[in-house]
């Protein structure tokens, strides 16, 4: 897609305060939507398309007069005239290509930013129940792939329609000079797009199967890098990476088959124009030798088939071009085919007068009031599954003392009870802004917080410390400090109920005890659930709760479950006498095991 300084001025119109609402009934409404939200500037584009390919005919057609009326008829004055002529049609001609190219390329930038920004739109209304319905790996391969071949495909509302009239005007030339040649033509012409026709087919078909196991495989990679820290943890890397391997390897002979029909049709398409080419010109040289013809319509034969390739060509990629674009319309349209949860009326805004457990029936977890409790599964999926219950992300029977979470006003149980986890987005500005959001805090407690999460360090390295402005998603700093930064932000907003997802998963053991106990001083006397299998983490628990199958399956201080629970053990320690005597040191980095 073409991004900001490469854009014409016109483009910078867009991207749209409204873009309108698009039509998601199927592939092909959706392109005519795109295609009717910007009808003036198609209807341009068509214009100058067509000029400009029937305009490509003019060329012949005056060298035909030049050497007729003036080099074989010797009048000197016809010459210059034809020649001058020339030259103003291929000026003419390069202004209407400039013409055409810009409008075009401003429908294709309006068709790609109006599609993302009705995604984005869209996206943002699904909130939590997007990464249910639609993986990581998907839209990223639809914002790298699919976007820019949806704009493409609108290539067909300029050139297309153009090739059309060109084809007509040409027809009509050719018949004046010679009936034979004009059904040759007229009719090899299209015999050229149905021999690729089939060609084209197959690979549309190859490409769409291509494209389907390409975003699983990228969904993929998306899981496996997000879950990293977790699949390190209980030493499912190798497995995990030997499923990508394979599926990545049973893509190769796809990707092959594609790749090969591809070269095909691409040799066709640059050969079989030459041969006809040659084959008119043949046919006409003969007539032209027995008197049926002027020589001066020969070039001009010549010269229409020449330019006759430019439309042909045309009707090539738009037949390549549409399938394409159908399929890659068909991923928008999915998405936007996707509805949010069902907004239920919630009434309740303020948490319990007391403090209060939470309860999850579905696992049997209960997160006791003013404690820190740790979950830990057996598989990694679960504690996250059981942690959106929580949040009340996902339909639940969980309940906050004597309330279920499905009577509470969304917006007022997000401040009251925070999911913080590695995927939560980090903004650009001043360091001071990303960590203490839209309050007013004072250096003070956001000094407090930042040594909480053991990043202090990280302030006094930066040159402008609380002032340093941070990139987007604070790519300036390593991905370590990325998530004790994170960390911080969820400390300071002091909800009621903090709910934190492997919080130290990037860290070294040093720096991860070191939070482990920070994190449990500074919540002390509040609620808070830590999903996390390390047993720097788990010794600072108040509690730790081990699910085997989605269910509690024993809870425990994390010394009871190591002895009374193998399982426990052997997926917290890996079997490592190593990582168990390195957890034991730790411990006493910031004092005593609480």
């Amino acid at each position: 897609m073409i991004h900001g300084p490469d854009l014409p001025a016109g483009a910078r119109r867009v991207p749209y305060e409204d873009p309108g609402l698009p039509d998601h009934r199927s592939p092909l409404r959706f392109l005519w939507w795109l295609t009717t939200s910007q009808r003036k500037r198609v209807l341009l584009g068509s214009a100058w398309g067509s000029t400009w390919m029937c305009a490509l005919m003019l060329p012949p057609y005056l060298m035909s007069k030049t050497i007729d009326d003036g080099l074989r008829a010797r009048d000197t004055r016809a010459l210059l005239l034809w020649i001058g002529a020339l030259v103003v049609a291929g000026a003419g001609i390069a202004i209407l290509g400039i013409l055409r190219h810009r409008t075009m390329t401003l429908i294709r930038v309006d068709a790609a930013y109006r599609t993302v920004q009705v995604v984005t739109r869209h996206v943002t209304r699904l909130g939590s129940t997007l990464p249910r319905q639609v993986s990581a790996g998907e839209l990223a391969h639809l914002q790298a792939g699919d976007i820019s071949r949806i704009a493409q495909t609108l290539t067909i509302t300029g050139p297309g329609v153009g090739a059309a009239v060109a084809y007509v005007a040409t027809a009509v030339l050719l018949f004046r000079i010679s009936a034979v040649l004009a059904l040759v033509i007229l009719l090899g012409v299209p015999a050229l797009a149905l021999t690729v026709g089939p060609l084209l087919g197959n690979l549309h078909s190859a490409e769409s199967r291509y494209r389907e196991d390409q975003g699983t495989l990228t969904a993929l990679a998306g899981d496996m890098v997000a879950g990293l820290s977790i699949l390190n943890g209980i030493g499912g890397k190798p497995m995990f990476a030997g499923r990508y391997r394979e599926r990545s390897q049973a893509l190769v002979p796809l990707g092959y088959r594609v790749a090969t029909i591809t070269s095909w049709v691409q040799a066709l398409t640059a050969c079989l124009p030459i041969v006809f080419l040659a084959i008119v010109t043949w046919i006409s040289a003969r007539m032209a030798a027995t008197g049926a013809i002027t020589v001066g319509e020969l070039v001009a034969v010549y010269g229409y088939v020449a330019a006759l390739l430019v439309p042909v060509s045309a009707f090539i990629e738009g037949a390549d071009d549409l399938p394409r674009g159908l399929v890659s319309a068909g991923r928008v349209v999915d998405i936007l085919a996707l509805e949010p949860a069902p907004e239920e009326h919630r009434t309740r805004l303020d948490p319990p007068d007391s403090p209060s457990r939470l309860h999850d029936p579905e696992s049997g977890l209960v997160v006791a009031p003013g404690k820190v409790t740790a979950l830990v599964g057996a598989r990694p999926d679960e504690p996250r599954t059981v942690v959106d219950r929580l949040a009340g992300y996902t339909a639940s029977d969980v309940s906050w003392g004597e309330t279920k979470l499905s009577d509470w006003d969304r917006t007022a149980l997000r401040r009251h009870i925070l999911l913080a986890d590695n995927d939560a987005y980090v903004f650009a500005g001043p360091l001071r802004s990303v960590v203490s959001g839209n309050t007013d805090r004072s250096d003070e407690d956001i000094w407090r917080a930042l040594r909480a999460a053991a990043a202090e360090d990280i302030v006094e390295t930066l040159a402008d410390g609380l002032d340093t402005r941070l990139e987007n998603q604070a790519r300036n700093v390593s991905g370590g400090q990325r998530q004790r930064l994170r960390l911080s932000r969820a400390l300071l907003a002091d909800p009621a109920v903090l709910l934190l997802v492997e919080p130290t998963s990037a860290l070294d053991a040093h720096t991860e005890a070191t939070v482990a106990t920070r994190v449990a001083r500074y919540r002390h006397g509040l609620t808070t659930l830590v999903v996390s299998s390390s047993p720097l983490v788990l010794g600072q628990a108040d509690e730790v709760a081990y699910l085997v199958d989605g269910k509690v399956h024993a809870t425990g201080t994390h010394g009871e479950l190591l002895a009374g629970q193998p399982g426990y053990a052997a997926l917290v320690f890996r079997g490592s006498t190593e990582i168990r005597d390195e957890a034991a040191a730790a411990h006493h980095v910031e004092g005593q095991p609480r």
